[in-house]
């Protein structure tokens, strides 16, 4: 087998190791690490938790002594800088790697670039940029946020053949199946936070947190309400659940921020856009601050179409069933009317598979 080869097939052993954290690694990425000699895996390992050892380490102590004059094949760009644990490019060295190969970079300024030209500087080997998409996908939500402050925003949607959401009457359980219902449980879990509005708390009371015990000891997402005028009622749902909720609004009535703070929530005043609602951009960037990678949406027309109009939804996930609801029914965005084709928001279609009786379909937003 030729080096590349081997590099492509080692690298894709790291990132199947680096998906076992898909719900557990947060707000760090996922990272998987495959230590190799003469073509042969002698250590592996992945990050699980943060604050937990990272992959290059878990790999290393598994290899031992073998990792000397060894290759090391990493998901990310090794980290070089002191956090809750010490440098993976400290320990690399001190291992006697050889060789490092890295599929993707971290845009981290704590990292990028500089765990790569410290590997070099200690005489080590490092090529770069081997399964780099895989990779890259598997943390998107990380690389956006350390790329623009923001988190990578999907929105979930149930919805007919028609496109309707819910019934004119409001009405929505259940217009799709059991399977894609337990999909979205997977879709929960990987997320950092889960966003809806206040209109959806107010009309369905809904829990917003993973209910899935086949995907194990996972966390629980941050529940984010939008909510203008402060009108979450103090007796939500999911005020009295495990997790933290998050209040973000305009509103600064004193005596309603420390009532929904006495439930449970923790309350963000975000800047308001000239109708008097929540900047939504703004808001992303707090969530940003506050480490969110990930944000899946679940919510009403209103705030999907107030995302959309402020172009921060960059991922469409819809679950079609085969129904039909009608044109009394509610759609999914709240738009004003396009009068010009070229104003109209555009995606790509990223993926598709049957889910159940239902179809699911992945729309990226067209840059």
């Amino acid at each position: 087998m030729s080096v590349a080869a081997t590099d492509h097939a080692l690298m894709a052993r790291a990132l199947q190791l680096a998906w076992r954290g898909l719900y557990t690694t947060d707000p760090n990425p996922r990272v998987g690490c495959v230590i190799a000699k003469d073509g042969e895996i002698v250590g592996s390992g992945w990050h699980a938790r943060a604050g937990g050892s990272h992959a290059e380490v878990n790999a290393l102590n598994e290899a031992r002594e073998a990792a000397r004059g060894a290759t090391a094949y990493v998901t990310l760009e090794p980290c070089c800088h002191h956090g809750r644990t010490p440098p993976c490019t400290d320990a690399l060295t001190k291992a006697g790697i050889a060789r490092v190969v890295v599929a993707s970079g971290d845009p981290n300024p704590e990292v990028a670039g500089k765990g790569r030209d410290q590997l070099m500087a200690a005489g080590i080997e490092v090529d770069s940029g081997v399964l780099e998409a895989d990779a890259q996908a598997l943390n998107i939500g990380y690389l956006r946020r350390m790329t623009t402050g923001r988190p990578y925003v999907r929105s979930k949607i149930a919805a007919s053949l028609d496109g309707r959401t819910a019934l004119g009457n409001g009405v929505s359980k259940w217009i799709t199946g059991e399977a894609a219902r337990a999909d979205v449980q997977r879709l929960r879990a990987r997320s950092s936070a889960i966003m809806t509005g206040a209109g959806t708390i107010v009309c369905d009371d809904p829990s917003l947190n993973v209910r899935a015990e086949a995907l194990g000891d996972v966390r629980q997402p941050v529940r984010v309400i939008v909510d203008s005028g402060l009108r979450t009622p103090t007796d939500a749902r999911m005020l009295g659940l495990p997790g933290e909720v998050v209040v973000l609004t305009v509103a600064g009535d004193v005596v309603k921020h420390r009532a929904l703070e006495s439930a449970g929530a923790r309350i963000e005043l975000i800047d308001a856009m000239p109708n008097g609602r929540v900047d939504l951009v703004a808001a992303l960037v707090r969530l940003g601050d506050f480490g969110i990678n990930e944000l899946l949406v679940e919510a009403g027309t209103r705030l999907n179409g107030a995302l959309l109009q402020a172009g921060a939804i960059d991922e469409l996930v819809i679950y079609t069933a085969g129904s039909i609801l009608g044109r009394h029914a509610r759609g999914m965005f709240d738009t004003p009317e396009l009068t010009d084709m070229a104003a109209r928001p555009e995606f790509d279609l990223i993926g598709a598979r049957r889910v159940g009786v239902d179809l699911r379909l992945n729309w990226r937003r067209r840059s």
